[in-house]
């Protein structure tokens, strides 16, 4: 099982990257956990000053806006 890391404030875009992450990996039958860091100093402790950030096996692989499901499901296959 994957655990990736969306990193925000909470803030729309952070839970809507969060939901789409889980939507894909259910439809590509990849089991995963989402786990979501709002605390500021963990989030700048990974250098992503805009969010949503998006971190998978400790790297950061997206920060700032939403991310396309193309990016995601490449995440998610690589990462199996």
């Amino acid at each position: 099982m994957q655990t990736i890391k969306v990193l925000g404030s909470g803030c729309a875009n952070c839970e809507n990257t969060a939901k789409l992450i889980q939507q894909i990996a259910d439809d590509m039958q990849i089991e995963v956990t989402i786990e979501k860091v709002e605390d500021i100093a963990q989030i700048m402790a990974y250098g992503v000053i805009s969010t949503p950030g998006v971190v998978i096996d400790e790297k950061v692989v997206h920060a700032g806006g939403i991310p396309d499901k193309d990016s995601i499901k490449g995440w998610l296959a690589s990462n199996k």
